[in-house]
């Protein structure tokens, strides 16, 4: 403490704020690219890979509704067809049977 009364005393207050200043921008500087800096950038690629991965199941969720999509299209296909023909398969019964 008697250390910083002679620095003020013979520097100056305001010298020996701007120091002090000066050395505080110093470590946080020196914190954030020591520190920060790698694990932002493998969060970066992490954040990548996420969205890649997201894109690709929707990509296969898009494929997957269009072949529900087609099944369900040949199931209703198929569904109108048989109820015609069973239609018409009775009709044709009951005119032979009023000859």
């Amino acid at each position: 403490m008697d250390d910083l009364t002679v620095i003020i005393t013979e520097f100056g207050f305001a010298i020996s704020l701007a120091v002090g200043m000066g050395y505080f921008i110093y470590y946080v500087w020196k914190f954030i690219t020591d520190k920060i800096e790698p694990k932002l950038e493998e969060m970066h690629f992490a954040l990548i890979k996420c969205i890649d991965a997201n894109r690709m199941l929707d990509n296969d969720m898009i494929r997957l509704q269009q072949k529900v999509d087609v099944v369900l299209k040949y199931e209703q296909m198929y569904n109108s067809d048989t109820t015609v023909t069973d239609n018409d398969a009775d009709r044709s019964g009951s005119d032979n049977t009023q000859i």
